[in-house]
């Protein structure tokens, strides 16, 4: 089934200079990208994302870390798709623990744990269908992706002759 996923390279992802490595490793997956971008990711945003963690001890820690607390103050949001993206892309991803990921995955190459205790995990993939279409919705603008079949759109109007598309 042809699906899309919400991919995040991290902030140490970034810094650490590994956005080839990565998207070399995802081009393995045979999907095609349809939305890209280079963002620095507000509190709300971070805690939007986040929200099924908000009760979890480390959700303040997990926050931090996306909006570049730790590192740099950006991260880079793809949109993939295609023939069974999401599990595609999570193999490919390894365990969210980098100590767990299997050796040859993302996470298992670039990931750590630091003496804090943060896992540096290097990306971010959607976890199932529901969860990648609130994700690619929160993240990206209908005009930011360049397929129309994703979701349904509407067309809103801003101002006196501008109109914007926006998710229903």
């Amino acid at each position: 089934m042809a699906e899309s996923t919400l991919v995040i390279i991290k902030p140490d992802g970034l810094q650490k200079s590994l956005t080839g490595n990565v998207l070399t490793r995802l081009s393995e997956t045979k999907l095609v990208i349809v939305g890209a971008k280079i963002k620095s990711v507000s509190r709300g945003l971070a805690e939007d994302h986040y929200r099924h963690l908000k009760d979890k001890p480390f959700f303040e820690e997990i926050v931090n870390y996306l909006m570049g607390h730790y590192h740099t103050n950006r991260v880079m949001a793809m949109v993939y798709y295609g023939e069974d993206a999401i599990q595609k892309v999570r193999k490919i991803c390894g365990a969210t623990n980098p100590e767990e990921a299997e050796p040859g995955t993302i996470r298992g190459s670039f990931g750590r744990i630091t003496t804090k205790g943060i896992y540096e995990n290097v990306i971010h993939a959607s976890g199932n269908t529901p969860d990648a279409e609130r994700e690619i919705k929160l993240w990206f603008d209908p005009d930011e992706i360049v397929s129309e079949t994703l979701y349904p759109t509407k067309e809103i109007s801003v101002s006196n002759k501008q109109k914007k598309r926006v998710w229903t």
